[in-house]
């Protein structure tokens, strides 16, 4: 799969360098349609995104400190370093929510908390 997106990269470069340089080509390239409205609209979409991925990004780092000061506070008072039924409970939530997907995504945030098994 690396190799298709090195590929279609590589492709797109190329053809970055013909001479279809001008606003609708740029247009185009970044937003994949040459529709001025469509490619408005795909802007806002993206701004949106990217606000969201951020936010996404601070959670995630604030669960995973959270998540190791739970460790180490367990650790410390003599528990164990994991305690299975809570990650079930965690595993369940996101799997009846989002699916498979979800089970996969609890499984990185359960990693990133508590490191690798």
């Amino acid at each position: 799969m690396m190799t298709d997106v090195a590929e279609q990269s590589g492709g797109l470069a190329r053809n970055h360098d013909r001479a279809d340089t001008g606003p609708t080509a740029a247009a185009t390239a970044r937003t994949g349609t040459g529709d001025s409205a469509a490619a408005e609209r795909i802007v806002a979409i993206r701004e949106r995104i990217d606000e969201i991925d951020r936010t996404i990004i601070a959670l995630w780092q604030e669960r995973a400190a959270l998540s190791q000061e739970v460790g180490a506070t367990r650790l410390a008072s003599g528990g164990t370093r994991l305690v299975l039924s809570r990650e079930r409970e965690i595993l369940e939530r996101f799997r009846q929510a989002l699916g498979a997907d979800g089970t996969q995504l609890a499984l990185l945030l359960l990693r990133a908390g508590r490191g690798p098994l």
